[in-house]
């Protein structure tokens, strides 16, 4: 976490992943991403959305097209 990491609430990253708040909480529960325990609060720093969000990124496959010619 950087200085300048901003500290994000459950109903944020919910908004920026498009889901429901469910789905983040169930993130923190399962320990799937960062989190920081703000008294009673929890909160998502920005660059653990970042990393997870990478994590999960799936490259598109390239297909090879070979010299075959069609019969």
């Amino acid at each position: 976490m950087t200085d300048t990491d901003r500290l994000l609430t459950v109903a944020q990253v919910a908004e920026l992943l498009a889901t429901s708040e469910r789905f983040p909480r169930r993130l923190i529960a399962e320990r799937r991403i960062r989190f920081v325990k703000v008294g009673r609060f929890v909160r998502i720093p920005e660059s653990a959305l970042r990393e997870f969000i990478a994590a999960g990124l799936v490259e598109p496959v390239t297909l090879r097209i070979s010299g075959r010619k069609a019969a």
